[in-house]
């Protein structure tokens, strides 16, 4: 499983790694140490093995740019970047936005626990739509109705 936990990082870190400077080996072993202190999963079955690491990894990520965050709002001490190019690469609104985008994440549960597996299979876990079906035990037509209505509300959400 250790490769599939690899790929599922690498697609979850290609949007995110300039923010939370975090490379796909870090992300993997977070992940499996979060899942260690919780005790493990103790389902046999893959999909929701993978499903589960895949709210975990996102709860890493999460957390991550949330510390960034906190860094950057505290202490007197003044940041001199060596480099225009490299100030721009860590900036903090990208971290804003992944914070943005996990509450409207949370209020999307709130209202619709289906709606937030979906988005969580197809885009955190890096699932394909057959994939999503089986673990969640509905049609391929359900998962991408499920995933556009999940769309259009989180939008609504981030607008």
């Amino acid at each position: 499983m250790y490769g599939q936990l690899r790929s599922m990082a690498r697609a979850r870190l290609r949007r995110h790694e300039t923010f939370t400077l975090l490379d796909t080996t870090a992300l993997v072993h977070e992940s499996f140490l979060r899942l260690a202190r919780a005790g493990g999963v103790r389902s046999s079955e893959e999909p929701a093995f993978l499903a589960y690491a895949s709210h975990v990894m996102r709860s890493v990520i999460v957390d991550t740019a949330r510390a960034r965050l906190a860094e950057s709002r505290g202490g007197d001490v003044e940041v001199v970047p060596l480099d225009d190019e490299i100030a721009d690469a860590l900036s903090d609104e990208p971290a804003a936005a992944v914070a943005q985008v996990h509450q409207a994440l949370q209020a999307l549960e709130a209202s619709d626990p289906r709606l937030s597996q979906v988005v969580s299979l197809c885009y955190f876990a890096g699932m394909t739509e057959q994939e999503s079906a089986i673990c969640l035990g509905v049609s391929e037509r359900t998962i991408r109705r499920d995933a556009e209505r999940a769309r259009l509300l989180l939008r609504a959400l981030l607008a």
